[in-house]
C-alpha cells in the first residue's frame, strides 16, 4: 500500500469534516446510500481514483436494521462521494475495537492518507 498525501483539488466535500473527526477522534453521523450511520472514522484514502473512508460504526442504522453484536464486524468502507452529508454534533463516544490494526489499517484502499496509529496516540496525516 502507498502512502500519499490527499490531492486537494479532488477532495468530496465531506473530506474535510471526516479527517476534523479523526484528527479530533470525535464521532460523526453520515447519510450514505440512504442510512444515517453513526461511525468513527479511522482511516481516509484512495480507491481507484475515489476518496474513501474506514469508519467504526457506533449506531444509527444499518442495512440489516441492527448493528451487529460482534464489534469486529461494525467496520463500514464509504466512498466519501457518495456520503449526501455529514453532521458533527453527534453525541456518541468515540469507539476502536480490539480488531483495529494501526499498522494496516484500511484493506480496501490503494492510497492512505490519514490514519488512527493506535487508540492512544495522536491520528497520523501524512504529507
Amino acid at each position: 500500500m502507498t502512502v500519499i498525501a490527499a490531492p486537494t483539488a479532488t477532495l468530496p466535500t465531506a473530506w474535510a469534516h471526516l479527517h476534523a473527526a479523526l484528527d479530533e477522534r470525535r464521532p460523526v453521523a453520515v447519510a450514505y446510500h440512504g442510512l444515517l450511520r453513526v461511525v468513527c472514522p479511522h482511516a481516509l484514502g484512495w480507491r481507484h481514483g475515489r476518496a474513501m473512508v474506514l469508519g467504526y460504526q457506533v449506531g444509527g442504522q444499518t442495512s440489516t436494521g441492527h448493528l451487529d453484536p460482534d464489534p469486529a464486524k461494525r467496520w463500514r468502507c464509504m466512498y466519501i462521494d457518495e456520503i449526501e452529508r455529514v453532521a458533527t454534533d453527534v453525541e456518541a463516544a468515540w469507539q476502536t475495537p480490539a480488531n483495529y490494526n494501526p499498522q494496516h489499517p484500511f484493506n480496501a484502499i490503494d492510497q492512505l492518507s490519514a490514519a488512527i496509529s493506535d487508540d492512544t496516540t495522536t491520528p497520523r496525516s501524512v504529507e
